[in-house]
């Protein structure tokens, strides 16, 4: 069932740990998911960013929900930008939207998604925001520091704004890391004894596994994870095609090419749900 995503973090943050929010593209990711939460029983948040992928993702995530009715997923919209697509994300049934307006100044960010979570919420849809802001992971050691969350900005925020969770930067990127990750626990720790509403981690791809699990220890209840699900994804469909699988029979077969690719996101998938402790925390 489809619900709505502060519905699956509320419960993650009572009950101590995270959910894996890895992002989807097409049938392929979107099956990989279900099956690992089904496999685990566990919550699964599905994000999924960039208008052109909306309708079908979400047309794809309805197949899904009635072939596994009891699996508990969100469907967030991952980084939502022009008002026009969150509105549509909203349109096509997803039950969570992310604005990010975290390059903005700070009253120009309340402003921009204040309107978006009165519209979401008159639709029954939560609403994620992102303030301090995380960047990417290429460049790393040289805009870590400055986006990082300031608590007394965060509770400003919140009360002015009403969002359902906040992702926070605490030392994390996007992408590919250059360099080497560190998060800042003690600016965590204070952030999550400080906020009501659940914390989300990005760029969770590349962090040390003692690193993200600590993060959940102290709050966190939402990581996000595409990179890494991309490159498995890449890995193991080049390493068929390198081991000349698809010159064997009709192995060119698009159903046998893309299977490898298959079974690492859910393997990658799965080895994240039993991390972040949200093995068997599924309802129905």
């Amino acid at each position: 069932m489809l619900v709505r995503m502060d519905e699956i973090l509320k419960k993650a943050k009572e009950g101590k740990y995270g959910v894996a929010a890895p992002n989807v593209y097409n049938d392929i990711s979107v099956k990989a998911c279900y099956e690992a939460a089904d496999k685990l029983n566990s919550p699964i948040i599905l994000d999924c960013a960039g208008l052109p992928f909306l309708e079908e993702t979400a047309d794809i995530v309805r197949f899904y929900e009635r072939k596994y009715p009891h699996v508990v997923a969100a469907l967030n919209l991952d980084h939502g930008d022009p008002f026009e697509e969150i509105v549509h994300a909203i349109k096509y049934g997803f039950t969570s939207v992310m604005i990010d307006r975290s390059t903005l100044e700070f009253d120009e960010n309340v402003r921009e998604v204040k309107e978006v979570v009165k519209i979401a919420h008159g639709a029954d849809v939560s609403v994620e925001a992102e303030l301090g802001h995380v960047g990417q992971g290429f460049e790393y050691e040289q805009t870590r520091d400055a986006g990082l969350t300031k608590k007394e900005d965060a509770l400003r925020y919140i009360d002015l704004t009403g969002v359902d969770c906040l992702a926070v930067a605490v030392g994390t990127s996007h992408g590919t890391y250059k360099g080497t990750p560190h998060l800042e626990f003690e600016l965590l720790d204070d952030l999550s004894k400080s906020i009501d509403i659940p914390l989300v981690l990005h760029g969770g791809s590349g962090i040390p596994r003692e690193q993200v699990k600590k993060a959940i220890d102290l709050g966190v209840s939402k990581v996000n994870v595409n990179t890494e699900c991309q490159l498995v994804f890449a890995e193991a469909t080049r390493k068929y095609i390198e081991e000349g699988k698809d010159q064997q029979g009709k192995g060119y077969d698009p159903r046998k090419l893309l299977a490898p690719g298959f079974e690492a996101i859910k393997a990658t998938v799965k080895e994240k749900m039993e991390l972040f402790g949200s093995v068997n925390k599924a309802w129905w």
